[in-house]
């Protein structure tokens, strides 16, 4: 083996070692670990570090550098969207006063991404992490509509009321969705509960995600349409931003 691939070699140990570990690691346990010299190990955290691969902390431990934050942050499309929709989220929450939620796709499922609570005493409960069958959610009849998340062929039972839909209902349903621009749930998932939820496109057009506000019925039933029309402008605007960054990281 050249000198040239020993060293890559040694540096990738040193690399795993220290990205693998559940907190930063030292220099002597590194020397420890890896069986290296001392000063092969400090030659090799010297050049790791100065090409970002590696952060020196205060206390002289070491960490994944500056890279694998730039990485995470570039393809970790949850946290990246959520990160871009902050003020998009904070805009509808001041304009409603009800809770506004980003949802993305997640295999067959929607994740609720980032949320934005309600005003009110009485509003919607903290959605983050909670499973709600795609189908009785209003983000996820957005994101079954354009053909983000398939829907099982059949008749499905709302979540409220146990009443089965059938999948020609259900089409129908997702060709009004498209043409109006966002979908509308009453009580599908519980009684008393209705929402409104748009898509969000990212650059080229394909949807990538959607934007939903949820409340109580009382509050939301008289505006729904004016909410999916706020919300529609929102995710627009929003698609914009994306495009722009989009366009700034190429």
């Amino acid at each position: 083996m050249s000198q040239g691939m020993q060293s890559i070699d040694r540096a990738a140990a040193l690399l795993t070692l220290i990205i693998n570990a559940s907190t930063p690691v030292s220099f002597t346990e590194m020397v420890e670990q890896s069986g290296l010299a001392r000063s092969t190990v400090s030659r090799l955290l010297t050049s790791l570090h100065e090409n970002g691969l590696l952060e020196r902390m205060a206390d002289g431990r070491y960490r994944g550098g500056p890279l694998f934050a730039a990485y995470a942050a570039r393809f970790d499309r949850t946290e990246a969207l959520a990160a871009a929709a902050a003020p998009t989220l904070e805009r509808l929450g001041e304009k409603t006063g009800e809770t506004v939620n980003l949802g993305l796709p997640s295999g067959d499922r929607v994740v609720h991404a980032a949320q934005v609570d309600s005003q009110y005493v009485l509003g919607a409960t903290n959605w983050v992490d909670i499973e709600v069958p795609s189908h009785c959610s209003a983000l996820g009849l957005v994101l079954h509509a354009y053909g983000v998340l398939d829907l099982p062929s059949g008749p499905l039972a709302r979540c409220a009321d146990g009443v089965l839909v059938s999948e020609v209902a259900r089409e129908e349903e997702a060709l009004a969705i498209r043409t109006r621009g966002y979908a509308i749930t009453h009580g599908d998932f519980e009684e008393g509960l209705d929402a409104v939820a748009a898509p969000v496109r990212g650059p080229g057009g394909a949807v990538l995600a959607a934007l939903g506000i949820s409340g109580p019925s009382v509050r939301l039933s008289p505006r729904i349409d004016e909410l999916g029309r706020l919300l529609v402008s929102e995710a627009t605007e929003l698609a914009r931003g994306l495009t722009s960054l989009s366009a700034a990281g190429d």
